[in-house]
């Protein structure tokens, strides 16, 4: 719906010409005083121009008495990390009430570079949702692994006042931030005065307050009240994150009060499609939110206002006279039931997600293995006494740095099923090296031999594989790469499931409901393995991270997170 000339929304507004749409009869809910009120809301084009009042419209859309609240704005989450385009996505979460959502490229970006920045900021002016995107501030996230491509301040310059764009994705790079790296110095300042986003887990003391000193403004990585709190009074805004891995909102929920709201947004970060069908998206949690005992005045401000003032997106966030045409219409305020949306003005249908234009696919063929790998070459000599072991924490990214004494034979370091410890390896793709680092992990619960392996591999996704069979492994390694990269599970030498990738190795070109019917058989097909996780291959994507404590996997190998070495 276009934006109608100013005249006409003063016209409409107080009520000298008939709006162009009314939603009437519904319960507003008050943001300023958590009160359900009645009303009709009027339209004029993509903005509300009245409320608290009754209105005639050319176009009627019936409220039946439902509960009316702003459109819901996740902060910060990855597309590719939904395994979905930009369009399938905007289609599996826009009838989940998600109206607005702002983007990190950062997994393409590092895949394909600047390519990718091309493609998001273009798919995001051809989406019904309002797609925004902040830069990625960390391509290569590390010095420690091989990433597809290197991102420097002037490759971003170009795409910082594009009307898509808010600002400066998560910046990762701790050490570089505080060490003044001139990499990160000159990125900054490019970005000063702007929006820029953290990522500073377990970061406290001193320590934050020079990294807040940057300009740098939010924080997603916050999994403990006590430093969610530090971090809210020194005047960061927290990003709750509830993904498909990482779950944070029941360790934060008793910070969030109607006092404590303005500091306090949503977002997923990490979610795909099979929880979304199963669960929700940002709906599921405002509906969590509640059942922990938060108000629901502070969880919908969380869900939409605080959200919107968090990004200078003063155009919405609440339902009233001037702003953006957002609308979420509820059946239950506590379930968070939501039954019809209104974006931008535009009553959200099939024939609505059927009139876009999408954007070509890129990155095809981005899987570039120098040579077939061999069991050997996943292998680990030395010896097996007191090795380094990255443990699991299910529902969190965050590893232990564990020792183990494996058995050895011939020379090789075996990985023992007895104690949960299997074999991972990274393999380096984007046809820059043969990279591949070796080590161990405990916590898959793979006592049925077998192995399954994934190119979705954060940040510079390279093939992350585990199993307790070295010659299982080889065999996902070199399937990823004919299948153009995805996730595979493989027993006995045999391929038992898959899942195709083969947008940059990182998402899907089917149907969102495909991808979900696939991720069910992907996961029953782990757990024929023995595997234990209700999230294997996002727990496993994981792995590679080097910006979150402790021990981490590269291509490089091992990586001691506090100290940024490889062993």
């Amino acid at each position: 719906m276009a934006r109608k000339p100013l005249s006409d929304r003063i016209a409409q507004g107080s009520g000298a010409d008939v709006a162009d749409t009314v939603i009437r009869n519904v319960r507003l809910f008050d943001l300023v005083t958590g009160d359900l009120i009645p009303t009709d809301i009027a339209l004029c084009g993509d903005t509300i121009v009245g409320t608290f009042d009754q209105y005639d419209g050319k176009t009627i859309i019936e409220g039946h008495g439902r509960i009316a609240v702003p459109g819901f704005i996740d902060t910060h989450l990855h597309v590719e990390s939904s395994l979905i385009t930009p369009f399938e996505f905007d289609r599996c979460v826009l009838p989940h009430g998600v109206t607005t959502a702002i983007c990190d490229p950062h997994e393409m970006a590092n895949v394909l570079g600047r390519s990718a920045l091309d493609y998001f900021t273009d798919a995001a002016t051809r989406t019904i949702m309002d797609l925004r995107v902040n830069l990625s501030s960390c391509v290569p996230s590390t010095a420690l692994e091989t990433s597809g491509a290197h991102l420097y301040a002037q490759d971003l310059l170009p795409y910082r006042d594009h009307p898509k764009v808010i600002g400066l994705a998560e910046f990762m790079n701790i050490p570089g931030v505080l060490n003044c790296d001139p990499d990160c110095i000159q990125k900054l300042e490019a970005f000063e005065g702007g929006h820029i986003d953290g990522h500073a887990p377990l970061m406290r003391g001193r320590k934050l307050n020079g990294y807040l000193a940057a300009g740098i403004t939010t924080d997603h990585e916050a999994t403990t009240a006590e430093e969610a709190l530090e971090k809210i009074r020194k005047g960061m805004m927290v990003l709750i994150r509830e993904g498909s891995v990482c779950k944070d909102l029941k360790a934060l929920a008793p910070l969030l009060t109607p006092q404590t709201a303005q500091f306090f947004a949503f977002c997923t970060d990490d979610r795909n499609p099979l929880e979304i069908a199963h669960e929700g998206h940002l709906d599921y949690l405002i509906r969590l939110a509640i059942s922990l005992g938060v108000e629901p005045l502070a969880a919908y401000r969380c869900a939409s206002l605080s959200a919107a003032q968090a990004f200078g997106l003063r155009d919405r966030g609440l339902i009233a006279p001037g702003r953006r045409a957002d609308i979420v219409l509820l059946d239950d305020i506590y379930e968070c039931r939501v039954s019809d949306v209104i974006s931008a003005g535009r009553l959200v249908t099939d024939a609505l997600f059927e009139s876009r234009d999408v954007t070509p696919h890129v990155g095809l063929g981005s899987v570039q293995l120098p040579s077939p790998v061999t069991t050997d070459d996943l292998v680990l000599h030395g010896e097996g006494t007191q090795r380094p072991v990255i443990g699991l924490i299910p529902g969190q990214i965050i590893t232990p740095f564990l020792k183990a004494d494996l058995p050895v034979e011939n020379g090789c370091v075996l990985p023992d099923p007895h104690q949960d410890i299997a074999r991972v390896c990274v393999v380096a793709r984007h046809g820059h090296n043969d990279n591949i680092g070796r080590g161990f992990v405990k916590g898959f619960g793979l006592t049925n031999g077998g192995a399954f392996a994934s190119s979705v591999g954060h940040d510079s996704h390279n093939i992350c594989v585990v199993g307790q069979d070295a010659a299982d492994m080889a065999v996902a390694v070199n399937h990823l790469e004919t299948i153009g990269g995805g996730f595979v599970v493989v027993k006995d030498g045999q391929i038992i499931a898959d899942m195709p990738l083969p947008i940059a190795g990182l998402m899907s070109d089917a149907p969102f409901e495909v991808v979900q019917q696939q991720l069910e058989h992907l996961r029953a097909a782990a757990r024929h393995l023995g595997c234990t996780l209700d999230e294997p291959f996002l727990q496993l994507a994981f792995l590679p991270l080097p910006v979150i404590p402790h021990l981490k996997i590269t291509d490089f190998g091992m990586v001691d997170v506090n100290r940024m070495e490889v062993l």
